[in-house]
């Protein structure tokens, strides 16, 4: 067997170690079992690799449920109690129309220790900012449960183990910064900068649009237009997610190459786009995830073999897994990540040789087909999380997406003016507009139809056996198309 094969199916134990702990906790009771058998595995067969290779991925497997359950040892919630503590805002303040949001980490200083960070809810002013230390008296808690949304899993994962709401803020200290947390600083600055040229040359809906895909700031759409972009299926547009970036990094690709670069020139021009993208969103960690799992992705394509693509985004997979295991479960944006990318990798060839009918003006063939590789890979994920699927979604991608590197391309171009001189951002602003009117429009007009949403939920059986599906129809066309070419 060789190496690479071994490597992968360690990776793949990995995370099933992980997968399997995080649904059914129960396993954890029969680790130390299988421990034991991977161990006689090796130790009895040494030397008879495939069976040696069983008793490694029981190892690996065993390492995933370890690696999940000492990452939720460190999980402490508190008891519901008013305390006073001091700490430093920790991340960029989520500034929203009535309040804003706070994630602050215990200096040590307090009338107890305190786990984790705390995520704090507070009076829209006055405004704190990254750097600030606070002293913080109020009512700490453990995140609320919702029938529909495990709110406590969902700040989890980021290390946020506590709430408090309106709690009573004194500001002892500005700039406290490490070196590390200076850079950061900065970037947050210069993020400050960019969106202040983009509210102030667009009227609403276009600037919160443009502000979400441009710096990851989807607050600041409203209530209705989050709604008209989720029935048209288009809300992914405006978030940070794997799925946002790994569309966004094919179609980068294709629209390079069809602009006259070369393929190497593509990939590199690609690669400093998705990283400065990653700094203009302010080192969102989702947009970190997903950035990582796209260039992983991206490098892959570069070295240009299909099985290296899959194995290098498992390994990135494994990675992300190792420093934090609990993505697996409470992170959709992880989960589109690796879907996103898994269906690029597998699907693309399929709708390529489908679409090889229409016309490729400007690569819009692959365009369209990544999309279409990306959504369906993705669709299940998307209804068992949100409960929806846009029927008007393939439609409405199909209009919009291949203008996607135009609106950020044009986008980088306005901002950048912006930031130089008024005028230059009013001028360049006006493309945008246009594209964003367009974008809007279609947005409007698919949302409202009757037809255009359907709600329902499935199940885990469902869920399955879409994948399975998927991998069996996958097989068989590769499997025709190997025997069509020896036919040949």
């Amino acid at each position: 067997m060789a190496g690479s094969k071994i490597f992968l199916l360690i990776c793949l134990s990995f995370i099933g170690g992980i997968f399997l702990s995080s649904f059914l906790p129960a396993v954890a009771l029969a680790k130390a079992g299988l421990a034991i058998l991977g161990i006689i595995f090796i130790s009895i067969f040494w030397g008879r690799w495939n069976l040696t290779v069983i008793g490694l991925c029981i190892l690996f497997l065993v390492l995933g449920i370890w690696r999940h359950e000492f990452a939720k040892s460190k999980i402490i919630y508190p008891e519901e109690e008013n305390i006073v503590f001091s700490g430093i805002v920790a991340a960029e303040p989520d500034i929203r129309a009535a309040n804003i949001k706070l994630i602050v980490k215990s200096d040590g200083n307090g009338s107890r220790p305190i786990a984790g960070k705390v995520l704090l809810t507070t009076d829209r002013y006055p405004e704190y900012q990254y750097g600030d230390r606070l002293k913080i008296s109020g009512k700490l808690q453990a995140p609320a449960e919702f029938e529909d949304f495990n709110y406590k899993d969902y700040l989890a994962k980021e290390g946020i183990y506590s709430v408090a709401y309106y709690p009573e803020i004194e500001l002892l200290e500005t700039g406290k910064y490490t070196a590390v947390g200076r850079l950061y600083a900065g970037i947050l600055g210069f993020k400050n900068k960019l969106r202040e040229v983009i509210f102030q040359n667009l009227s609403s809906p276009q600037s919160s649009i443009l502000g979400a895909i441009m710096l990851g700031d989807k607050r600041q759409i409203s209530d209705e237009w989050k709604e008209k972009l989720n029935y048209a299926g288009l809300r992914h547009l405006t978030a940070v997610s794997g799925m946002h970036v790994a569309v966004l990094t094919i179609i980068l690709m294709n629209f390079l190459i069809a602009l006259g670069f070369w393929r190497r020139q593509a990939f590199y021009f690609t690669a400093v786009l998705i990283a400065l993208f990653i700094i203009m969103v302010g080192f969102q960690p989702s947009a970190v995830r997903a950035g990582l799992m796209a260039g992983f992705f991206l490098l892959a394509q570069h070295l240009g073999r299909l099985n290296v693509s899959a194995r290098t985004v498992i390994l990135a997979a494994s990675l992300m897994l190792f420093q934090n295991p609990l993505l697996l479960k409470s992170d959709v944006g992880f989960q589109l990540s690796f879907l996103a990318v898994f269906g690029i990798i597998y699907l693309l060839p399929v709708f390529r040789d489908s679409l090889r009918c229409l016309p490729d003006f400007c690569r819009l063939r692959d365009i369209l087909a990544v999309t279409l590789s990306a959504q369906i890979f993705t669709l299940p994920i998307l209804i068992y999380n949100f409960g929806y699927f846009s029927l008007a979604g393939i439609a409405a991608n199909i209009l919009v997406v291949p203008f996607l590197p135009l609106i950020m391309g044009l986008g980088i171009i306005f901002i950048l003016g912006g930031l130089i001189n008024g005028y230059l951002g009013w001028f360049f602003s006006l493309p945008v507009w246009f594209l964003l009117r367009y974008l809007t429009t279609v947005v409007d007009w698919f949302s409202g139809l009757s037809f255009s949403v359907y709600f329902f939920e499935i199940s885990w059986f469902w869920f399955l056996l879409f994948y399975l599906f998927l991998v069996v129809f996958v097989r068989q066309w590769r499997e025709k198309r190997r025997l069509e070419f020896l036919k040949y």
